[in-house]
């Protein structure tokens, strides 16, 4: 996935982009009618009660810290902000808030109650007294380091904030932006958005309270802790692919014009018995990484063990074969070299002297497809259809596709 590709694009602005839009958007007003008064009051802890409840449901340990983080760090500003030291905590909050936000996103889903939890409510409680040490003991140092101007800029004196907290954010927005790009997921794109709009907060922090934003903050969070749990529940782990219970999802979707195949790897038994499950995980990434790339668009699903399956949406089945046929091709001319035992999880150093490699392995498919017809009118007769056609193939000597 390239960084300037759609595949990138489209998971990383939806749905995060749209709400911080729609954020900014709504609170581009100098004023907020005062019909929304009575809502503004109850939308935040409304939001933070549901990230609490979802995260400790879903066990979205990740969501529940930076929750309480950003309503921490709202109610804090909020309450300081007007006393004798507003003037710190103004320029030391908005310095943690998106480090602690980072951190919190590059850590494990290990649950909340437990050691792990405690430990982040300790580093948390850790930085409130080096905080208040710091004010009581090192004012006017602490205060010069947080003012500090690393670079002239004739616009600093326009922005709230000191450059030490800026680069924070903006550290800690690359950081954000480099890990969805590595590791794609919703909820590593709600982090990005989340600490982009508490950034636009923090940059108006004489308008709007910052409350508002890190409630949005909160609401892009929670909806990208729900697309992420979805994704769990209908996208299989190890391919990628979506599983079954999104197939049947599509089924019940389709019109009355639609081909259906099904696909198996061929032998797939015996690469597991001869090589170990560790290969036969491998032969199915493989696989389904080639069959993610099916063209005339068909819509590919993991069916179960070995076997997948293909929807091809308003598309007879003279029209499908020859994209099942390229497919079928793709695969079978695919170089297979296992990874060996021994090969390190993580680059060495020096280079580690060469070593007879693994032999490549022959994988091929079969590939039965069926049409939706008068005699084949429900999807579950049209899946027998393409499943019967797949032994078919099999037993025609496999590595083909029959309807």
């Amino acid at each position: 996935m390239t960084l300037f590709s759609g595949k990138f694009f489209y998971p990383f602005l939806i749905p995060g982009g749209l709400i911080f839009g729609a954020a900014l958007f709504a609170l581009a007003r100098p004023e907020l009618p005062d019909a929304w008064t009575p809502l503004l009051r109850y939308i935040p802890p409304s939001l933070l009660a549901a990230s609490l409840l979802i995260g400790w449901r879903f066990n979205r340990s990740r969501l529940i810290f930076a929750c309480l983080l950003l309503m921490t760090a709202s109610q804090g500003l909020l309450f300081f902000g007007t006393t004798a030291v507003g003037p710190f905590v103004t320029e030391l909050v908005p310095l943690l808030v998106p480090l602690n936000i980072l951190l919190i996103s590059l850590s494990a889903e290990k649950g909340a109650f437990n050691y792990r939890g405690g430990m982040w409510l300790a580093l948390l409680l850790g930085q409130l007294v080096a905080g208040s040490w710091l004010y009581a003991q090192r004012y006017e140092q602490s205060l010069a380091f947080l003012q500090h101007q690393f670079v002239p800029w004739p616009l600093q004196q326009q922005i709230p904030i000191g450059q030490p907290a800026l680069l924070a954010f903006c550290l800690t927005l690359l950081t954000l932006t480099i890990r969805f790009w590595l590791r794609p997921g919703a909820l590593e794109a709600a982090f990005f958005w989340a600490v982009a709009i508490v950034l636009a907060g923090v940059l108006d922090m004489d308008g709007h309270p910052l409350t508002l934003y890190c409630a949005s903050a909160n609401l892009i969070l929670l909806i990208g802790a729900i697309e992420t749990s979805h994704s769990m529940a209908y996208r299989d782990e190890l391919t990628g692919l979506p599983e079954r219970r999104a197939l049947n999802e599509t089924m019940a979707k389709l019109g009355r014009r639609y081909t259906v195949a099904m696909l198996d790897i061929d032998h797939f038994k015996k690469f597991n018995d001869t090589h170990g499950h560790d290969v036969g995980d491998q032969v199915l990434k493989m696989v389904a990484s080639k069959l993610a790339k099916i063209s005339g668009g068909g819509k590919m699903f993991r069916y179960g063990g070995e076997e997948f399956s293909v929807i091809f949406p308003r598309t007879s089945i003279d029209d499908a074969l020859p994209h099942l046929e390229e497919i079928r091709k793709a695969v079978a001319s695919a170089r297979f070299i296992p990874r060996g035992k021994d090969r390190p999880k993580a680059k060495p150093n020096k280079p580690l002297p060469p070593k007879k490699r693994n032999p490549a392995l022959n994988v091929t498919i079969s590939i039965g497809a069926a049409e939706r017809r008068a005699r084949l009118s429900t999807a579950e007769q049209v899946i027998k259809a393409a499943d019967e056609a797949l032994y078919r193939a099999k037993n025609a000597g496999r590595n083909r596709v029959c309807a």
